[in-house]
């Protein structure tokens, strides 16, 4: 019974981690002038199994200004640019289906005007069993526009290349991000989910192997407890002594 539990507890654990799992991230918050940069903004739903339609907008406030401006709208599947100065500059990076988890866009050759506060905004329908609940999530990136990038890396990467991704449960987009920042910081979360997985099958084979050696313990050893049982209950009769 402890050897079964145990196992159902392991087997839990690798079924949670082999389900894609949503994991919030946050956005990097230094951008190089003349190049692109990844505007990041992640939102998990607490139940995957729950059916969603979402849509996502973005909003800047330039440095020194009070008032936000509405720049970007997604509704799958269609995109849609609101100001002229980020014109032809926008790409959406998030989640390709409806249901939007990622709600990341892309910066074409950054300027120094795009220094400022960033809005992502995902306005989330939940189809629940008995009704429909509407949540909005908002987050922000302050977004600093800096001449030169501060470590040397000579791989430039364009729009299109695939450095920086986030799985989820739902179908998604793969994102793309620049630098080494950003390939350091996708290595690392890596290595360490690489490195739980392992454990987790280390334990699960370490289970496994504890019980087969049990069990096989158990079967060698239950004639003899099943005749010391028997002995106890009918002890041998004594023999007679031979007649004189």
């Amino acid at each position: 019974m402890i050897c079964l539990f145990g196992l159902l507890v392991v087997f839990n654990l690798l079924a949670s981690r082999c389900h894609g799992a949503c994991a919030e991230v946050d956005s990097l918050t230094e951008a190089v002038a003349g190049e692109g940069f990844l505007l990041g903004c992640i939102s998990c739903k607490r139940r995957e199994e729950v059916l969603a339609q979402s849509t996502v907008d973005w909003h800047f406030k330039p440095l020194g200004e009070e008032g936000f401006r509405h720049i970007f709208h997604y509704n799958h599947p269609s995109a849609e640019i609101l100001h002229e100065d980020f014109s032809d500059r926008l790409q959406w990076r998030g989640t390709i289906t409806s249901d939007i988890q990622i709600g990341a866009i892309y910066i074409l050759n950054v300027t120094f005007n795009d220094t400022g506060m960033f809005r992502c905004s995902i306005n989330r329908t939940l189809f629940l069993p008995q009704y429909e609940e509407n949540v909005l999530v908002e987050k922000e990136v302050e977004l600093t526009v800096v001449a030169v990038g501060l470590d040397d890396d000579p791989v430039k990467e364009g729009p299109g290349s695939t450095v920086l991704s986030y799985h989820c449960s739902c179908p998604a987009a793969n994102l793309s991000g620049e630098g080494h920042r950003q390939r350091k910081h996708t290595e690392d979360r890596d290595l360490s989910r690489t490195s739980s997985e392992s454990l987790i099958r280390l334990c699960a084979l370490l289970f496994v192997w504890v019980c087969g050696s049990f069990t096989t313990t158990t079967t060698f050893l239950q004639p003899t407890l099943t005749f010391s049982l028997l002995s106890e209950t009918h002890p041998p009769l004594e023999q007679s002594s031979s007649l004189s």
